[in-house]
């Protein structure tokens, strides 16, 4: 049977999402699946492939997902099942990084729509992206000895119980806390089934994004990663993860991030 392993980025329409996308078109032959909120792909298309004539367009694909409602990750899934090979497709890695950050500093900040909104995000839409997307995961290992596929959770190392030390961010804390739960739950499944794969959480650092533009005073010039600093020392930190290293999170650095 012919293979058809593939990538999926989810989202990719900025920052580390679309670093990420963009760092698997520059470095694999592998077809790249990237997921959007804007109702046309071509902005999107435009700006992955902006600058790399030597990548095929043809191995970029699209997929419209709101992360805050199932029904289009239903159907995004829907979608990418009807654009792949009827045999032999697989996911090789995937990350989900999907995230939205209220920082309440004090009691006080907690306000219950935001307090969903993060919860919803951070942790519901990843535990339904595992509902929806999981089916693309390969049954059985190839005979050609390939490592296990990479079902990727961008975590932060402020969900770590064990290493809150300062306090604050309420409901991130908490909504990264539990999304490094599902990343050890869904592991288990994977694990109990003997498929071949493993599910992992990634602590990006900070990220020169608009998600972390606020607190960019705040950290040492060379703690704010470029995002495709950061999406390259991922890929490179899963990429070499073994099976004993399943279930865990682990930082840029290749460290682990305690829970």
């Amino acid at each position: 049977m012919s293979r058809f392993p593939f990538v999926l980025i989810c989202p990719a329409s900025r920052g580390l999402g679309h670093a990420l996308a963009r760092h698997y078109l520059r470095t694999t032959n592998l077809p790249v699946f990237a997921t959007h909120r804007a109702d046309t792909p071509t902005a999107l298309r435009e700006t992955l492939l902006s600058g790399m004539h030597d990548v095929d367009p043809e191995r970029l694909h699209t997929l419209r997902v709101e992360l805050a409602s199932e029904a289009s990750i239903a159907r995004a899934a829907e979608s990418l099942a009807n654009q792949l090979p009827a045999r032999g497709a697989h996911l090789h890695t995937a990350f989900f990084a999907g995230g939205v950050l209220h920082p309440e500093r004090r009691p006080a900040d907690l306000d219950a729509a935001q307090v969903l909104e993060t919860f919803t995000v951070n942790t519901v839409a990843h535990l339904l992206c595992i509902k929806h997307f999981a089916r693309f995961l390969p049954k059985h290992a190839p005979h050609d000895g390939a490592p296990p596929a990479k079902w990727v959770h961008v975590s932060a190392r402020v969900g770590s119980v064990s290493d809150n030390h300062l306090g604050g961010w309420y409901s991130y804390r908490a909504s990264k806390a539990a999304l490094n739960q599902v990343v050890r739950t869904f592991d288990l499944h994977l694990e109990t089934k003997k498929l071949p794969a493993i599910c992992v959480g990634v602590h990006p650092g900070t990220v020169k994004t608009d998600f972390s533009k606020e607190f960019w005073n705040g950290v040492p010039k060379e703690k704010l990663f470029e995002p495709e600093y950061a999406a390259e020392r991922l890929v490179e930190v899963v990429g070499g993860l073994k099976d004993d290293q399943r279930g865990r999170i682990w930082d840029w650095k290749g460290e682990e991030v305690k829970s």
